[in-house]
């Protein structure tokens, strides 16, 4: 199944024919959440929902929220970061989809040092925030929420400094929509899954129970997020890590599954965390 790519005029046609269809099939009605998980295959629960009305709910730029992808954390508690530290060199990369995925990496990083009330990294954060919009062409949008983000960080404004995270991948997404790159949405929101799911796997690793181990066994997060990289532009999907990281992704599709009556195991979960582990390596191989 691929995610569908509706163009601006397709969706009025869809719009325009939609009562009809109801008509005629007459399906059980849906919550909007519902309705636009059903176009673009977002689980319910990580959508943005005042971004997702802004959108008019169907269109192929939507992704999912990095703010939702964190709220798991929270039951997670304490939060490796000394263990999941992330590396991500000085240079920046020239490759767009490399921007676009290690900015994914960043808003992230912004969610952890906020959970776990490190504000002094803020500053260092919102400078690179700051670079990585600006080489999307999203500088001006992005160098708003940075200053908002060192003022909020000076008085401590946890709520604020959330806010202003989440609203930086939804304005960088707004470039992206003029621009018409949607694919480079996608990749902002798969580099924030993939490093919450770094974190998240190795606290329910270092602290197991079948409780945690449920918040992060999610197969439809990962089926959604292995079908959104198989749909990528054949020049960004056919490079040798965006492969790898396809098999990785089906792997733990099937990984995640949860049997009717069983609880997840230890060993499942040092897996993930394990698989995990390669598709930040993978993610953050750059274009050479």
């Amino acid at each position: 199944m691929k995610i569908p790519r509706m163009c601006v005029s397709g969706m009025w046609v869809v719009l325009a024919l939609s009562p009809l269809m109801a008509q005629e099939d007459t399906p059980p009605a849906a919550e909007p959440e519902e309705a636009v998980r059903d176009v673009n295959g977002i689980p319910a629960d990580l959508l943005d929902d005042p971004h997702v009305r802004e959108e008019l709910a169907i269109n192929e730029f939507t992704a999912p929220s990095i703010s939702k992808l964190f709220d798991t954390l929270q039951f997670l508690m304490p939060l490796p970061l000394l263990e999941t530290e992330l590396q991500i060199p000085e240079r920046m990369p020239l490759d767009r989809a490399d921007l676009a995925i290690e900015l994914g990496f960043l808003i992230a990083d912004g969610f952890l040092v906020v959970q776990a009330e490190q504000l002094e990294k803020v500053p260092d954060l919102a400078t690179k925030l700051t670079r990585y919009g600006k080489a999307l062409g999203a500088g001006d949008r992005v160098n708003r929420h940075a200053a908002s983000l060192l003022d909020s960080a000076k008085n401590k404004d946890v709520a604020q400094l959330k806010k202003e995270l989440s609203s930086t991948q939804r304005d960088v997404e707004s470039e992206l929509v003029i621009l018409r790159d949607a694919d480079l949405a996608h990749l902002i929101s798969l580099g924030g899954w993939i490093r919450a799911l770094q974190v998240s796997t190795v606290a329910v690793d270092k602290q197991f129970s079948a409780e945690r181990a449920r918040k992060v066994m999610r197969e439809d997060i990962a089926d959604y997020y292995t079908e959104s990289v198989a749909g990528l532009e054949p020049r960004i999907s056919e490079r040798p890590n965006y492969r790898a990281m396809r098999d990785v992704l089906a792997g733990l599709r099937a990984e995640m599954v949860i049997k009717d009556g069983e609880d997840p195991k230890p060993e499942t979960i040092r897996e993930i965390r394990e698989q995990a582990q390669k598709l930040v390596q993978l993610a953050l191989e750059r274009k050479q």
